[in-house]
Parts: structure tokens; sequence; C-alpha cells
């Protein structure tokens, strides 16, 4: 992707660990590197088809000196989030805060705090049987869309599907959605564990009735094998439930380990004759 760099903005501000830090101040540096496509720019010779670098540079001098950090890490992490929030068409940056006067009594040029953060884009499987299933579903919609870092892109339609798992219970209203968003997959998992209970969710029987259930399909194509979170969802290749909402969506992604697309996912098992 195309960059667009930013080197050594000097900004004064009040961050640090010692009172006399944050109530004089001192002198920070900042280098940004802003991710984003300037072919459009690049082809028109219209800034409104990239990121404008001045404004950028005025957003990041009045952010910190607008507020105030103890740690570099703190407000190297406020900025970036606030930077991808409010920048369109920015897409990921690099960041790094430096602290030229870092008092340890020691001689040293500068201390530094360097990040990278960005968007990121998530596939998310809906389900519920009990009680208001559409109400739930939708519900559990625009609690989404009001966490910040994350932007509903994309909802499918909601279809009845039979019980998974062996365990007799009402049909199910599954749907997916996709979502961009700077958060982790596990704050992001956090997010939808919370919103789950809020739907008084319970679980107590593996594969059972419940109000809602939030699953993470895909993360980009990150592959992980945590015992909290294990990345795109293990079960995945033996869920019509999840695969007919999710070709509506994306039906040529590919599985980051199989190679195979949601559309030969779910044609396999429709035509195999699998639930």
């Amino acid at each position: 992707m195309d960059q667009i760099k930013i080197s050594r903005l000097e900004v004064f501000g009040n961050h640090g660990v010692f009172p006399e830090e944050t109530k004089l101040g001192q002198k920070f540096l900042v280098n940004a590197t802003l991710y984003t496509d300037t072919r459009g720019a690049g082809l028109t010779d219209d800034l409104k088809q990239s990121i404008h670098y001045g404004e950028v540079c005025h957003e990041i001098h009045q952010f910190l000196r607008q507020h105030t950090c103890r740690l570099i890490e703190a407000a190297a992490e406020q900025l970036a989030e606030h930077l991808l929030l409010g920048i369109p068409r920015l897409q990921r940056l690099d960041l790094e805060i430096l602290k030229p006067w870092a008092p340890i009594g020691l001689s040293l040029d500068t201390v530094s705090v360097c990040i990278s953060r960005g968007w990121h884009e998530a596939y998310l499987a809906l389900g519920s049987n009990l009680g208001d299933r559409e109400g739930y579903l939708t519900k559990a919609v625009e609690k989404l869309r009001g966490i910040s870092g994350c932007r509903v892109e994309q909802v499918s339609d909601f279809i009845e599907t039979e019980p998974y798992g062996g365990v007799e219970q009402a049909p199910f209203l599954n749907g997916c959605l996709k979502l961009s968003t700077i958060r982790t997959p596990w704050e992001l998992l956090g997010e939808m564990n919370r919103i789950e209970a809020e739907a008084g969710r319970e679980r107590l029987v593996h594969w059972g009735p419940r109000t809602l259930d939030l699953d993470l399909i895909f993360y980009d194509d990150l592959v992980t094998e945590e015992p909290r979170l294990l990345l795109p969802h293990p079960d995945l290749a033996n869920r019509t439930f999840v695969l007919e909402p999710l070709a509506q969506l994306c039906p040529y992604k590919r599985h980051p380990v199989t190679g195979e697309t949601v559309l030969a996912m779910l044609k396999r098992l429709t035509e195999g004759g699998q639930e």
C-alpha cells in the first residue's frame, strides 16, 4: 500500500510519570507513516483523493497538546486510534513518539515508542433459538455498530435452520455480518461475550439452546490455536447454517489454511447431503 510519511513533527506536551513532566511539559517528536491508496490523487491531482498531511500534522499536534498521559505508550495508542477513527482513507499507520528529554539521570539522545495499528476485516456468525430470535439478532447488530472502532459493513439475510450438534431443541435463526475493526481479535471476542451476556446467554449445555450466539469466523487471514480463540472457526467447514449466510457476503473468500472458498465449502456440504 502507498505511504505518506511525516518525520520529526515537534509537539510540546505534558506527558510523563513525574509530576513536573505533566505540570511543566516538554518537547516530543512524532514520526508517522500513513498507509493509503494514492493512485486516485496521482491520476487526478485532486487532494480529496488522498490524505491531507497538513491536517494530519495539526491533528497530531492538537491531540498531544490537549491530552495528558503518564506513558508515551498510552499517548501513542490513543493518538493512533484517534487518527484511524477520524481520517478518511487511512487504512493503517506506523506511529513513533520520541521523548528527547527523558529524565533518567543519564545522557541519551531519545527514547521512543513505535506502534503499528490499522483496520481489519472480520466476519461474525449470529444465531438464536429462544424468545424473540430476530429481535436478539437485530439488537446484537445494533450493539456491534455501537462499539468504538467497529464498523458494520454488511449484514446477511437471517435464515431459519435446524439445530446442530444433536441436542433436541427449537429451530435457529442464523445470519452473518462483515465488520471493519481496529480492535484486536481478543478485544473483539470480549465485546461479543459481553453482548451475549446482556442478551441473557447461559452456557449450560454444549450446542444447546441460547438467546444469542456470536462466533468469530474470520479475522483477516489470521490463524490462531489459542485455547480462548481458534481462528478461523474450527467447525466452519461443517456448518451449512454459517456458510449459507456467509456466502452472501464473501463467497470467494478463501480459508487461510485449506485454501477452499466459502462457496466451495457450502457446495461440498449441500451436494454431499450433509447438515
